[in-house]
């Protein structure tokens, strides 16, 4: 999971740059032949791919982050925190374990998935593997590296605009399957601070518009890594992250990525979780032995 983060600002404030942004998007693709608009994105997209570290931030093979993780309800409320450490060998293939007690990890593998939780390890849900199928797609890391050289990829320049309080640019990129991607670099130091994904339902043809903001970005083995990263869709915050470790190319098995490895962490922790569920809760048998008396 290289979700791959700033505080949201206001809600006038967004509604008030989204109601800006198309202006600026049709005033600049204006001003610029189609030839002219693709050069001046990749462009920009070379000049983030180099901030962001170059050769170094290209070949990068595994990902290894601890941190921090707050999810949202379906109406925005915070439900929790969760700590977790995350193994990835982008962009297919990624690990994510609850800490300490690394009794929940999903595994995602290309197009498989399991999951081990407290009933044991079982196939990821079809829903599950095609949402980190999705993502794949939409990872900001996988399109700089990779999706950009995709065929029948348009790009093109997005425009000039204010983005999070920053002077920054927008590329658009839409793939084959007409996703709209729209990437803003700030102009102070060329870093993506914000994403937006525009997709169609293809029953309906409801849009659905997903956001992720960068921020507090460090330096780690030449590598420029945002600590923060939030998502929201459709308005509504979905989750943030807040990494305090990151580490790449570390040696990370490639058996990680199996259901076996879930296996063999169950045949660990099962026993534990058997035990829970067979010693009687007390409340139970506080009211057994009210029962009794009575």
């Amino acid at each position: 999971m290289r979700v791959k983060v700033i505080a949201v600002l206001a809600g006038a404030f967004l509604a008030g740059w989204m109601a800006r942004v198309p202006c600026a998007i049709a005033q600049d693709s204006e001003a610029l032949m189609p030839d002219q608009s693709k050069a001046r994105a990749l462009q920009l997209i070379q000049q983030a791919i180099d901030t962001l570290g170059g050769a170094a931030y290209l070949n990068v093979h595994t990902v290894t982050c601890r941190g921090k993780l707050s999810q949202f309800s379906h109406q925005g409320d915070l439900n929790g925190y969760e700590k977790f450490v995350d193994y990835s060998e982008p962009p297919y293939k990624d690990r994510t374990e609850n800490i300490p007690k690394r009794n929940l990890i999903s595994v995602f593998n290309k197009d498989k998935g399991w999951i081990l939780d407290r009933g044991g390890v079982a196939d990821a849900p079809q829903t599950d593997l095609a949402q980190f199928e999705e993502d794949i797609k939409k990872d900001i890391d996988n399109i700089l590296r990779n999706r950009i050289h995709e065929s029948g990829m348009i790009i093109r320049y997005g425009g000039s605009d204010v983005v999070d309080l920053k002077e920054a640019d927008w590329v658009e990129l839409v793939d084959s399957e007409n996703r709209t991607i729209r990437i803003a670099f700030a102009r102070s130091n060329h870093l993506p601070i914000r994403k937006v994904v525009e997709t169609r339902d293809p029953n309906t043809q409801m849009k659905s518009e997903e956001m992720e903001y960068y921020s507090l970005y460090m330096p780690i083995a030449g590598i420029e890594t945002p600590y923060q990263i939030t998502r929201e869709r459709n308005g509504l915050k979905v989750y943030q992250v807040f990494f305090d470790t990151c580490e790449y190319n570390a040696n990370v098995p490639d058996s990680l990525f199996t259901k076996e490895s879930l296996e063999q962490r169950w045949s660990e922790v099962g026993k534990k979780e058997k035990n829970k569920k067979d010693k009687p809760d007390k409340n139970d048998k506080d009211d057994k032995d009210n029962k009794f008396q009575n």
